[in-house]
């Protein structure tokens, strides 16, 4: 069974095998040992210094990680700007208002790019806002927002930049490089292939001393300074690290982040071209999805369970719409171990289940 939704991903053998490791205790210097090269090999996905980043280890999903993140680096007295244009950044806002942090949303129609000057005239007229939180990509739909333009406004203005890149860490760019970014949460489950268990948060080191302790479990601070320390206030999904671990070791040897986007870029395409042979359209204008998933129109005739379940027989999971879009769209992810004659294989059920009055353009 391949799994094309937006994370679990379908497992290489190597990872999978990685599984059956020996039980290792979370106290031990093996632990620690296998926790340092974890947080080494994230900061080398993207050749971050490591004097000025921390990749910080969290037990628990990607939203774990922002929710650490948000918890964290909006300080006291600070206030928060969400982007939102998908369920993710709703998300946000949800974890903000849980913990009392001041915060508004600059709230987007689902099937609409970030509003840039909309975002520049929000932190003009309110000079309170602190930080702005966006997600890079946003799998409502599949978008992949402007991280460059939003991180020219917030750096003209004084204001950090925080980053849910929970499904694009691994295969998107990312602009570390902006002085006014400020920490970066992924996941382990997703492009780099992992399992479902562990997430991060890339974190600026200077960022560290102004951030707030609201939140006990993910005390971004405490653990950032115990992971520098060997150490580790919980315990740790060690079988899931160990997965990580392998997951990263491949990605380095297959070409790192540059060959996952092309091999990624290139079976998106390929689907793509196959579904508009068949009729089947992208929701987004070309340039605007990620390469990690796309978001396509259901055809006319085919309700999206027929459509999922005739496909689950086949060996292929998909993705429903969210929300509102839940009747109008499906969603096609290929990360993982995904081939190109997988996507043929995918494209010949579409032919199969397709009616015969929708199979053209």
């Amino acid at each position: 069974m391949l799994l094309l939704n937006p994370g679990p991903v379908t497992l290489t053998e190597r990872v999978r095998h990685s599984l059956l490791q020996p039980d290792l205790c979370d106290c031990e210097s093996e632990f620690y040992d296998l926790q340092d090269e974890a947080r080494e090999r994230l900061l080398e996905v993207y050749a971050l210094d490591p004097t000025q980043w921390s990749a910080v280890l969290i037990t628990g999903s990607g939203t774990a990680a922002v929710e650490s993140m948000i918890a964290a680096l909006v300080p006291d007295g600070g206030k928060l700007l969400i982007v939102e244009n998908g369920m993710y950044g709703e998300r946000i806002a949800q974890i903000a208002g849980q913990y009392r942090i001041a915060h508004e949303g600059a709230r987007h129609d689902w099937m609409d790019a970030v509003d840039l000057q909309r975002i520049a005239a929000l932190l003009d007229a309110d000079g309170t806002f602190t930080h702005v939180a966006v997600i890079h990509h946003e799998t409502t739909t599949g978008r992949l927002n402007d991280l460059e333009g939003l991180a020219a406004i917030c750096r003209e203005r004084g204001v950090r930049l925080l980053i849910n890149s929970v499904s694009s860490f691994g295969a998107e760019a990312i602009a570390f490089d902006d002085d006014c970014v400020d920490a970066v949460a992924g996941a382990a489950n997703k492009c780099l292939h992992g399992v479902p268990g562990a997430s991060f948060v890339i974190v600026r080191r200077s960022a560290l001393p102004q951030a707030t302790s609201r939140t006990y479990y993910l005390d971004l601070v405490r653990l950032a300074r115990l992971q520098d320390q060997r150490n580790t206030p919980f315990t740790a999904a060690v079988h899931v690290y160990y997965a990580m671990v392998e997951a990263l070791r491949e990605f380095e040897e297959e070409g790192g982040r540059e060959a996952r986007h092309a091999r990624y870029a290139a079976l998106a395409e390929q689907a793509r071209a196959g579904l508009a042979e068949r009729g089947i359209h992208g929701v987004l204008p070309a340039g605007q999805s990620s390469v990690v998933l796309r978001a396509y129109s259901l055809p006319p005739g085919l309700a999206y369970l027929r459509l999922h379940d005739g496909l689950k027989s086949r060996g292929f999971v998909i993705y429903a719409g969210q929300g509102g879009l839940s009747a109008t769209l499906f969603r096609i992810s290929t990360m993982d171990a995904v081939t190109g004659a997988d996507v043929e294989r995918l494209l010949q059920g579409f032919t199969e289940l397709l009616p015969a009055e929708s199979a053209h353009p």
